[in-house]
């Protein structure tokens, strides 16, 4: 068994001391022998002196960034400091996820050995339902799905991924891709992280013993309580960044299918937000038309043209 004295947690914070309070605290209390590194991607000074204020009252180390550099980058940092330090097991965590002592040791022993293993809970929301047992990436035209689509679809050519809100990760699967990419800046990148830990070799582990719970969206509402669209920053870069997986992993043929369904999956995403985000459209559309615009210039240069 993995000595917890082994662990690091990892948060990339961007403007949710408040949700550190709540979710951070109690996991880091629950499992005291793990050190805690929070990334505080700057939002505003206030909040780099909370996080500061919070990681001194409880013992975390606290990164202050003096930008948002995004969330493959926040935890290449936390992680580099976690392992200068010795640590050689890392737990991703949102701020805005939870997870109990025992689920965490059950991830534990799932990434035990030395080798490449990379293991997710289940993930339940809020009310007890399941928002993620793993997920699968359809190579067809690169929209993602749950388990239950998976069972109902035996041969679609998928391939499977873990989210990025619980993941456990060992240092071996680390060293063997050298983190995550820095180009994501948000969303995918862990997307991109599982495929290429397959590719070199490595498992992905649904540690269905584990158990955590995501409250969905608590960083990225844009904070107006009639309008439940997502932010900006959401559209753009789940709309853009399914284009530069395609272009960086899987080659130009499946770069120009995706990029046929591009319009449908634009509209996909936007449709996340809810229809009554659409009674203020301009900005969550405007979002959406400059990641499907720049996926589709990564598009082109995939193929050359």
């Amino acid at each position: 068994m993995v000595a917890e004295s082994a662990l690091a947690i990892v948060v990339v914070n961007y403007g949710s001391s408040k949700l550190l309070e709540r979710n951070l605290v109690p996991v880091s209390d629950a499992l005291p022998g793990a050190a805690v590194y929070v990334v505080d991607n700057r939002s505003s000074e206030s909040e780099a002196v909370r996080v500061s204020s919070l990681a001194a009252r409880h013992g975390w180390t606290a990164l202050l960034q003096q930008g948002n550099t995004g969330f493959g980058i926040g935890v290449n940092i936390g992680v580099e400091a976690a392992r200068a330090a010795g640590r050689t097991r890392f737990l991703l965590i949102n701020p805005d996820a939870t997870i109990d002592a025992g689920s965490a040791q059950r991830l534990l022993a799932a990434v035990e050995g030395d080798a490449p293993v990379v293991a997710a809970p289940v993930i339940e929301d809020g009310a007890g339902r399941t928002w993620s047992a793993g997920h699968v990436l359809d190579l067809r035209d690169g929209s993602t799905h749950g388990r239950a689509w998976a069972r109902r679809n035996p041969h679609a050519p998928v391939r499977r991924w873990l989210t990025g809100a619980v993941l456990m990760i060992n240092e071996a699967a680390w060293n063997a891709v050298g983190g995550f990419d820095d180009d994501y800046f948000l969303y995918w990148e862990d997307v991109d992280f599982s495929l290429r830990v397959e590719d070199a070799g490595g498992a992905l582990v649904l540690a269905e013993d584990a158990r955590a719970v995501h409250d969905e969206g608590g960083t990225q509402g844009i904070g107006d309580p009639d309008v439940h669209a997502k932010s900006p920053v959401y559209y753009y870069y789940n709309v853009r960044n399914r284009m530069l997986l395609a272009q960086k992993l899987l080659g130009p043929e499946t770069a120009r299918r995706w990029d046929a369904s591009s319009v449908s999956a634009a509209r996909e995403v936007l449709l996340r937000g809810g229809r009554r985000q659409l009674l203020r459209p301009w900005r969550p559309l405007r979002a959406v038309w400059r990641g499907w615009r720049d996926g589709r210039r990564i598009a082109r240069r995939s193929s050359g043209a």
